[in-house]
């Protein structure tokens, strides 16, 4: 590490940053944007796409699978990439190969073609987000700490949160190309700033020799299998699918055989030692919870818009977007509240609010739009940025700095496998209470029910002048389609009520947690 770096991380009064020093870094929290930008950005737009490649509704899923997948697994090792090659290099290439395949996503004529793309995409950039974080905490301390986690933190959620809008609005103004171009002016000026003005740690070449290939191929086979299984399971039947199965088989003794070798070996690729520290393993588990909503709530409410209400992807977004909004204007103010609170408790606000944003957001009928959803999703904006920033200072502020880089990976992993072990529960759950909510209804719909009856005697009436003869069968036609929205309608508030209850499930959690001992003893490290 440089004598900068060192300087910054001994003392909480090290001399200001640098205009270099600033301008790299904010580079490195622009790529990080746009690495977790990608994973949410195509969500809007997958009706596109889909008709672009030429690809069924099942097969275009693998665009947004096959990045998580590749993403999850470099984010772990990252740390021993950031030691081997430096911060300043491995970022860039990081930077610069998320650009390349940006652009080759965009090219993509065929599915084959895109889902390569964007594993790789996803593989090399998956890098920049855990070096962000690993890098806040080397070059800042004190007050400055405290503001950058603030910042980091809304980077962090906002980009999933404001992926679909816009990704929609870039779909329906140009096209869903542009989803990927994008990528390409903003990713090249990342990369050359950061290789330019930031320079704050040395390689480390001599990690070549202690090289663990069998614990790379383990952790590859272990991440990638889970995620597999936890986005195909429900859309396969789980365990009745040979190949969800296998591979679930397959991940669980290749997991199990990584742990037992990253805890033996005295130089391991990832270190889990960093897990002694109770803070450290309390706040993976409140990010795990965190991905869990801020992913699982940008894919049910865009969902809701788009099944029930009928919304375009531009509508989508434009109904998104008030959460980005509110993230905006809450971080200042968590930003100041940070130095002046416990953060244990500004954690169980966070936690409180958010589960009341989904609680009040779990009425949603099938009229409900903007103006509807504006309070709770206003109020979950707030939430993230109060739950973001304390977790962020809570679970890495009390590690060494030699523990960072790899500490910042293990963290990040947890937020994205909370997200992906979330999605699994949210459509199984709901794959279930469909079900259930239309036989339900179903049983309501029936001969034997004057409202039924009048129902149809009704629409029958209006239809009847415009459709001779086929106004029975349409009207019936329309009145299935009414029972499947609000089946869907039911389905979706009862999958919003269950996040919430994690949320509340979490905060009794947060008494378990130490309180930082503030920058001093932080530079004790």
């Amino acid at each position: 590490m440089s004598a900068t770096a060192l300087r910054v991380a001994a003392s909480p009064a090290a001399k200001a940053l640098t205009w270099r020093e600033w301008l790299g870094f904010m580079s490195m929290v622009v790529g990080m944007f746009m690495a977790i930008l990608d994973i949410q950005i195509v969500s809007a737009s997958i009706a596109e796409i889909q008709a672009g490649l030429s690809a069924s509704a099942d097969e275009v899923s693998k665009v947004q699978t096959s990045y998580l997948i590749a993403e999850i697994v470099m984010i772990p090792l990252s740390g021993w990439l950031s030691r081997l090659l430096s911060t300043r290099v491995l970022f860039t290439i990081s930077a610069l190969g998320f650009t390349l395949f940006s652009l080759f996503c965009s090219l993509a004529t065929s599915l084959d073609v895109m889902v390569v793309c964007r594993a790789l995409q996803g593989f090399i950039g998956g890098a920049m987000i855990p070096t962000v974080f690993a890098t806040s905490f080397l070059m800042f301390q004190g007050p400055k700490r405290a503001q950058i986690s603030v910042l980091i933190g809304l980077t962090a959620t906002l980009a999933p949160t404001i992926g679909p809008t816009l990704g929609g609005w870039l779909t329906q103004e140009l096209s869903w190309h542009w989803l990927f171009l994008i990528n390409v002016p903003v990713g090249l000026i990342v990369a050359f700033n950061v290789w330019t003005f930031l320079d704050i740690d040395k390689p480390n070449p001599s990690l070549r020799r202690s090289f663990d290939g069998i614990g790379l191929i383990l952790m590859a086979t272990f991440l990638a299998s889970l995620e597999y299984v936890l986005e195909e399971g429900n859309k396969n039947d789980w365990f009745e699918d040979q190949t969800v199965a296998t591979l679930a088989w397959v991940g669980g003794i290749a997991g199990i055989l990584f742990m037992w070798r990253m805890l033996v070996r005295p130089d391991p690729l990832v270190d889990l030692k960093a897990f002694r520290n109770k803070n450290f393993a309390f706040g993976c588990l409140f990010s795990l919870v965190l991905g869990t909503g801020l992913y699982g709530s940008v894919y049910v409410i865009p969902l809701f818009l788009g099944r029930v209400r009928g919304f375009n992807s531009l509508e989508i977004g434009q109904t998104m977007f008030v959460t980005g909004l509110t993230m905006f204007l809450a971080a200042p103010i968590s930003g100041k509240l940070a130095p002046k609170v416990d953060m244990r408790a500004m954690l169980a606000v966070g936690l409180l609010m958010f589960g009341l944003s989904l609680a009040w957001l779990a009425h949603l009928t099938n009229q409900s739009s903007f103006w509807e959803m504006l309070a709770p999703q206003s109020l979950r904006g707030a939430a993230l940025m109060f739950i973001m920033l304390p977790v962020n200072q809570l679970a890495l502020g009390t590690l060494p700095p030699q523990q960072l880089k790899n500490a910042s990976g293990l963290y990040n992993l947890m937020r994205n496998l909370g997200g992906a072990i979330g999605l699994a529960i949210i459509n199984t759950i709901a794959s279930n209470r469909q079900a259930i909510h239309t036989l339900h209804l179903q049983e309501q719909v029936t001969w034997s029910r004057p409202a039924a009856t009048n129902t149809v005697f009704n629409m029958e009436q209006v239809l009847t002048p415009a459709m001779e003869g086929q106004a029975h069968l349409a009207t019936l036609k329309r009145l299935g389609l009414m029972v499947q929205r609000e089946a869907l309608t039911l389905t979706y508030n009862d999958v919003l009520l269950l996040m919430s209850v994690s949320f509340f499930l979490a905060i009794p959690l947060t008494i378990l947690l130490k309180r930082p001992g503030g920058p001093k003893a932080a530079g004790a490290h």
